[in-house]
């Protein structure tokens, strides 16, 4: 999720993978991809950018995962995190 804020400064989180386009009008829109409108304070490169972010982040905790180096930030969820290999590559 990204975090953007609403133009009275109330603060929500976003999933990325809904947004269809961000534009600016001049204030910056978020469309979802199930028509839903959001007007943020965020510029729209400051929306790219989080949601490059996001996404960079989840890669790499995925590559960590699968490494076998990846540490949580919450030790209770240590050693049951895993990354389901593609078929075939499975360890034998």
């Amino acid at each position: 999720m990204i975090r953007v804020t609403r133009l009275n400064g109330e603060q929500f989180a976003l999933n990325p993978d809904l947004i269809e386009r961000v534009e600016a009008h001049p204030d910056t829109v978020v469309f979802l991809a199930d028509g839903t409108r959001y007007v943020v304070k965020e510029t729209v490169d400051e929306v790219v950018l989080e949601i490059r972010e996001y996404r960079a982040g989840i890669l790499a905790t995925s590559y960590e995962m699968d490494r076998g180096e990846y540490r949580p930030d919450r030790p209770e969820l240590a050693g049951i995190s895993s990354v389901v290999p593609f078929p075939g590559t499975e360890e034998r």
